[in-house]
């Protein structure tokens, strides 16, 4: 599945992402990325400075289309929490996600990661990879928030 003439950014395109920032106690859901057009999902969690007390979770959820539409949990794809008392300050946490690990069955092909903070205010952000896409080099299914690529 992979080919070594391809520069990384042709094998992975930049999908969803949750900007980082100082976010307040909230729950915040990255773009909903349609799993049609790849085999697999990455989805990488940037945590900062946690606030006093605070809890980050992160969790990958599914629905039938890219509003969010029937959104429910994927089985196994949540995060170990991260606290500021168990010192997870400047952590990263990364979820995988293969397209047949989803509910197809019943239209479930559009996946977002849904990141929590509790308690009080912390530094998070994350993006979300496309891998192995079915059509092209992955970076022409980059967000159009991509500013450049540097070959």
């Amino acid at each position: 599945m992979t080919n070594a003439n391809l520069l990384p950014s042709q094998q992975a395109a930049v999908v969803a992402t949750i900007d980082p920032d100082a976010t307040s106690a909230s729950t915040v859901v990255s773009d909903y990325v349609d799993m049609e057009g790849f085999e697999a999902l990455l989805a990488i969690v940037l945590a900062g400075a946690l606030g006093t007390s605070a809890t980050v979770d992160a969790k990958l959820v599914q629905a039938t289309d890219a509003s969010g539409t029937g959104s429910k949990d994927i089985t196994g794809k949540a995060i170990t929490q991260l606290t500021q008392a168990g010192t997870d300050d400047d952590k990263q946490a990364l979820i995988n996600l293969m397209a047949d690990e989803m509910d197809h069955e019943n239209d479930f092909t559009f996946a977002a990661l849904s990141l929590t903070v509790a308690t009080a205010a912390c530094d998070v952000g994350a993006v979300v990879l496309g891998f192995y896409p079915h059509y092209g080099p992955a970076n022409n299914n980059d967000l159009a928030s991509v500013d450049e690529i540097v070959s």
